[in-house]
């Protein structure tokens, strides 16, 4: 049987497949090729300074990867692409590699999450969370807490991923690493030890309209990896459970909520699981941004309604945070690139509604209002 046109953009190329099965059965053996790659770059990479990395983090489906997308079309922005996997580890070999080899490279498409972004091998991609879980291999447990904060050790990573982040720079001749990781929320005071003058972005959209998208995603993410199998594998490898057959809560620190949310998955019960996870993700960021005044003056919450009523005032603010000097062309076009999409709406019952509400209202007060001032909702898609 013929495969669905949906399903066709999660096939997963056979190379790809198994390179990047090399590289997830021995990790150790990549990270000791990556530590030889930096001692192969060592007088470029040891010169250059890592100023002010910008991390864009949050909730999946709250507009992180149009701020990726539009945080990398600054000119002194270096990030991860799309051509970097599965060969992470050695960033400067690889693409030295891709380089010197006749290929031919897809054209850019629309991508799997089917929301009107296009990629091609060039995009910027989030792709830290393969080093992540190469130091941190338990991160995704959900009985364990996934929390990393400023007593959090490990001199192995902090060296590694300080030589793979000098590398990326050097690679793509850019001044600022700027990386997507939703998981990263759960990481901001560690992230702040390892880099005092680090920038952080955090994306956050309206309950109803954000577990309506992720709702959304799951399904066809289901759909997908059902027909494609490898496309779960590859997922599990490249560390994204938000949707589909693998699907984790990330555990912020309280075994039992995350626990009860899975449970809640597994039992259908969808809306009630999202709206405790969303209050459980948030809630834990209100908590250390209260607590941290280092990590909240670090922080700028983006409200993705603010961001698509306002997108260059929006954007102008974005990119003030992030001590990134953007041209008004720049920002002309980065606020054209923003829109609100209409082919899509929540379809809840009035019930459902009410489970949204009761679960994250003492959240989302939490982080004031992102809605429109006619507060007429259009019906609003993210990546």
């Amino acid at each position: 049987m013929a495969k669905s046109s949906a399903s066709q953009v999660f096939q997963v190329d056979p190379w790809v497949h198994h390179l990047g099965g090399l590289v997830s059965r021995y990790p150790r053996l990549f990270v000791r090729l990556g530590n030889l790659e930096s001692r192969l770059l060592a007088d470029k990479v040891e010169a250059l300074q890592i100023d002010r990395p910008v991390y864009v983090t949050g909730l999946a489906r709250a507009g992180s990867t149009l701020l990726l997308e539009l945080l990398g079309w600054h000119p002194d922005v270096a990030t991860h692409r799309y051509r970097d996997y599965p060969m992470l580890h050695v960033p400067w070999l690889w693409n030295r590699f891709l380089d010197r080899v006749p290929r031919r490279d897809a054209a850019a498409a629309e991508r799997s999450h089917r929301d009107g972004i296009v990629v091609d091998s060039e995009s910027p991609e989030a792709f830290e969370e393969v080093l992540w879980m190469t130091f941190f291999p338990r991160l995704h447990d959900v009985s364990r807490s996934a929390v990393l904060d400023s007593a959090t050790r490990n001199a192995a990573f902090e060296s590694y991923y300080r030589d793979h982040i000098r590398k990326l720079l050097l690679l793509r001749g850019g001044s600022r690493y700027v990386a997507k990781g939703n998981y990263n929320t759960t990481r901001l005071e560690y992230l702040l030890t390892l880099f005092e003058d680090a920038r952080f972005v955090v994306p956050i959209r309206d309950p109803v309209w954000h577990i309506a998208s992720l709702m959304k995603q799951h399904r066809l993410f289901c759909a997908g990896q059902q027909e494609n199998p490898r496309a779960l594998t590859h997922l599990q490898r490249v560390g994204h459970f938000e949707f589909g057959l693998d699907r984790r809560p990330v555990n912020v620190g309280n075994s039992p909520a995350a626990q009860r949310i899975a449970r809640l998955w597994t039992n259908g019960s969808e809306v009630e699981g999202w709206a405790r996870y969303w209050s459980d993700l948030y809630g834990h960021l209100a908590d250390r941004l209260a607590a941290n005044e280092r990590l909240r003056k670090a922080t700028l919450v983006v409200h993705y309604e603010a961001l698509c009523s306002e997108p260059r005032e929006t954007l102008a603010a974005v990119f003030d945070h992030c001590g990134l000097a953007a041209a008004p062309g720049l920002l002309e076009r980065a606020a054209a690139r923003v829109r609100f999409p209409t082919y899509y709406a929540p379809r809840f019952t009035a019930e459902e509604r009410d489970i949204i509400t009761r679960c994250t209202a003492e959240t989302a007060a939490r982080f004031g209002s992102g809605r429109p001032a006619n507060d007429q909702w259009p019906a609003l898609e993210a990546g």
